[in-house]
């Protein structure tokens, strides 16, 4: 699915040019969980727009499902993340006095769907983040912080996008309800096959996925798969 090659991005020119990434490779398939983590100024957040496509690296090339995504305008960009990739933010990002449905079906709107299927598609996505029907007609500022950030994850499924992007999401949560929100994160990648990738500075967090690529200074430092040994015996046995 994704396929970065030799991905640099600078910032400023001359003497104040600043390097924050300084030739990073590495693959995604469809269908892995994989946490990008590292401290502050290591490059994660970075890494994070480009693969959201919210910025181009300044060389190296990025192939998001086969397609150079690092040398399109910033209009075929706006597409690619309309189309193709679901985001889930720290902050939520959701209106307040606005129902759960409806912030659900908001991009939906944008992108020109009928009521019905707008709320259909709002239905199914809330379902698959772990919402039951009774919170539907609540509105975001009834509900606690867990499943906030459960409509939020609901709303980056409702394009059906190929990839979910997701940027510290328990950042604002205590450790208990981090753990309900990443688990429906284990749950979307286990049992409906998405593709997840968790950008976090938290050990803990990063462990919920199967593989962690860490950064420092610009640079990948490891890239680790758990249970890579006990699945290479099970396929030999």
């Amino acid at each position: 699915m994704i396929e970065i090659k030799d991905i640099t991005k600078s910032y400023g020119e001359g003497d104040a040019a600043f390097q924050a990434l300084k030739g990073v490779t590495f693959t995604i398939e469809d269908g892995e969980f994989v946490a990008i983590m590292g401290p502050s100024g290591s490059g994660k957040s970075t890494l994070m727009h480009i693969l959201g496509c919210l910025d181009t690296p300044t060389s190296g090339t990025y192939l998001l499902d086969g397609k150079d995504v690092s040398t399109f305008d910033d209009e075929r960009l706006a597409d690619i993340r309309k189309d193709k990739i679901g985001f889930v933010f720290q902050s939520f990002n959701l209106l307040p006095r606005t129902s759960v449905l409806r912030n659900v079906m908001l991009p939906l709107v944008y992108a020109g769907v009928g009521e019905k299927e707008r709320e259909e598609r709002a239905t199914k996505a809330l379902h698959a983040a772990g919402l039951t029907e009774l919170h539907f007609q609540h509105k975001s500022n009834q509900i606690s912080g867990g499943q906030i950030q459960r409509v939020a994850i609901a709303r980056a499924l409702v394009n059906d996008p190929t990839l979910i992007l997701a940027d510290e999401p328990t950042g604002n949560l205590d450790t208990k309800t981090g753990e309900i929100v990443l688990g429906t994160f284990q749950k979307l990648n286990k049992e409906h096959g998405r593709t997840v990738i968790l950008i976090t500075h938290e050990h803990d967090v990063a462990a919920h996925a199967e593989r962690i690529i860490t950064l420092r200074d610009g640079l990948i430092v490891s890239d680790s798969k758990k249970h890579a040994r006990k699945h290479a015996r099970h396929v030999h046995d």
